[in-house]
């Protein structure tokens, strides 16, 4: 089971094992078949500069996170295309795992720089990437990958959802990620100026209210827009039962 000493994080370097990245990616994302990125886009990306690391159980593949390289703000860095757990291993702290891992193997090769993308409607995601990890956040981006037609049912297929995203921006030698790598935790001193209110229920407004949940993306849309239009960052985030919500600062 997940969480058992015998998990194992490394990086994955055969055709196998990269194809074994793919069958996770499919099972984990349930995306249709033209959006799944194939072996020969993990192949590619390990020749040329980028790596892929697994978390292993007895030798098979339960999760992984890719690394793709790239040259952003004038600097190396890598951006984390992906990251998946086995649904039978979530909860086990395997992601984190993955991530400081990879946080190290970034360090290693001389890059301090990751970013990712996150949708700002997963509450949980965006706990984990900012208080657990020390990402920040200073930039939203509105269907960035297109509408997206397979999150609603079928019978409302003109209500697709577009597909807004977060950048997550993890600067590796940061203060708070330097404290949460080292166990030391983070207590943020400063009070935030601003407060975006986001949801616990995206999947159920998805499934049972897909008009109310077009109208709580498109109000987060607008309240990150202008925030960012403020020049304020996104530095923290508050778990609630009914008002979790992104905290924000100004810039230093």
């Amino acid at each position: 089971m997940a969480g058992t000493p015998e998990i194992e994080i490394r990086e994955c370097k055969t055709v196998g094992e990269l194809a074994d990245c793919v069958t996770l990616q499919r099972s984990v994302f349930t995306l249709p078949e033209v959006e799944i990125s194939p072996v020969r886009h993990f192949v590619v990306t390990m020749h040329a500069g980028g790596f892929t690391l697994g978390a292993f159980d007895k030798g098979r593949l339960v999760g992984f996170v890719l690394s793709v390289p790239a040259f952003l703000n004038g600097e190396r860095a890598f951006y984390s295309h992906m990251a998946a757990v086995d649904s039978a291993f979530q909860g086990a702290g395997i992601g984190a795992r993955l991530k400081w891992a990879q946080r190290e193997r970034s360090l290693a090769e001389g890059v301090g720089y990751i970013k990712w993308t996150f949708q700002p409607v997963q509450a949980r995601n965006a706990y984990f990437n900012l208080e657990k990890l020390g990402a920040t956040v200073a930039n939203y981006v509105p269907d960035f990958y297109g509408t997206d037609y397979m999150t609603l049912p079928h019978q409302l297929p003109e209500l697709g959802m577009e597909s807004d995203r977060l950048i997550a921006e993890w600067h590796l030698e940061g203060e708070k990620p330097k404290s949460l790598a080292d166990g030391k935790g983070w207590i943020e001193s400063r009070a935030p100026v601003r407060k975006i209110v986001t949801t616990n229920e995206w999947p159920r407004l998805l499934s049972e209210e897909p008009l109310e949940a077009k109208k709580v993306q498109n109000r987060i849309r607008e309240e990150f827009l202008d925030a960012f239009e403020q020049g304020l960052v996104c530095e923290a985030f508050e778990r609630h039962p009914e008002q979790p919500s992104f905290l924000f600062f100004e810039k230093e």
